[in-house]
C-alpha cells in the first residue's frame, strides 16, 4: 500500500502550504482536495446555479468534469479541460465551495478521484474529511488548526501583499461562518479523526509544523 498522509482542518489553517512542503521533503505527490471542490464551485458560480438549492447543484455539477494533472510536481486542476488554478483561490469561490461541497452528489464525484489517486501513489492529501472519510487507512493523520484570529490575520496579510485593501473583521467573520458550516453539515462534517494527531499552528513557524508532521511518518 502506498504511503498516504491525511491532513484535515479548518479554512486558513495552512493545510495546503504545509502539505506541499511535507510532500517535497518526503518525495510525495501533493493532492489539493480543496482545489477539486473549488473547481466545481467555480463551475456552479459561472453557470449561475442557486448555491442554496441542493437539487440544482446536484443536477448541474454532473456537467463539471474535474481532472488532475501534475507539472514539475505542481498540481494542475482542469475543469472541462481548462486549467483553472488561477481562479480557485478567491473568497467568492471559497464561500461557494463551503456550501456546494456539502452536497452529496458533489462529494461522490470528487471522492472517487481522491481515492484513486491515493491507491496509486505515495501522497499527502489535505481537506476537511480526509482522515475520517476519504482515506480512513492513512497513516499518519493530522488535524491542523489555528485560532480564527490567527487565520484571519494570515489571510489579511496575504491580500495586503497582493495590493488589496481587505476588511479584517469581514475576513474573520467569513472564516468563522465557514467553520460553522463545515462542522455542522450533514455529510462528512469537519472533525478530528480519533487516531489523528492535533497540531495547533497558531504560534508555530511553518518549518516547525512541517517537522512535526514529518516526525509522525514511520
Amino acid at each position: 500500500m502506498p504511503l498516504n498522509i491525511a491532513i484535515d482542518g479548518p479554512a486558513g489553517a495552512g493545510k495546503s502550504t504545509i502539505a506541499k512542503m511535507v510532500a517535497k521533503k518526503k518525495n510525495l505527490i501533493y493532492v489539493d482536495t480543496g482545489a477539486m471542490y473549488r473547481a466545481i464551485a467555480l463551475y456552479i458560480l459561472r453557470k449561475g446555479t442557486d448555491v442554496n438549492d441542493p437539487d440544482a447543484v446536484s443536477k448541474d455539477c454532473k456537467s463539471a468534469n474535474v481532472t488532475i494533472g501534475y507539472e514539475d510536481g505542481v498540481q494542475i486542476v482542469y475543469l472541462n479541460g481548462e486549467n483553472v488554478n488561477a481562479f480557485l483561490r478567491t473568497e467568492e469561490v471559497g464561500n461557494v465551495a463551503s456550501k456546494t461541497s456539502a452536497v452529496p452528489a458533489v462529494r461522490a464525484q470528487i471522492f472517487d478521484l481522491q481515492q484513486k489517486l491515493a491507491k496509486e501513489n505515495d501522497c499527502i492529501m489535505d481537506g476537511r474529511d480526509i482522515g475520517t472519510v476519504v482515506l480512513p487507512w492513512a497513516d499518519p493523520k493530522v488535524y491542523l488548526t489555528a485560532s480564527s484570529e490567527v487565520r484571519a490575520k494570515r489571510r489579511f496579510d496575504e491580500l495586503v501583499a497582493k495590493g488589496e485593501q481587505p476588511d479584517f473583521d469581514k475576513i474573520k467573520a467569513d472564516i468563522e461562518q465557514r467553520d460553522y458550516q463545515d462542522m455542522h453539515r450533514e455529510i462528512s462534517p469537519l472533525k478530528q479523526a480519533e487516531d489523528a494527531t492535533l497540531v495547533d499552528s497558531s504560534y508555530m513557524t511553518i518549518e516547525e509544523v512541517v517537522d512535526a508532521i514529518c516526525d509522525l511518518c514511520k
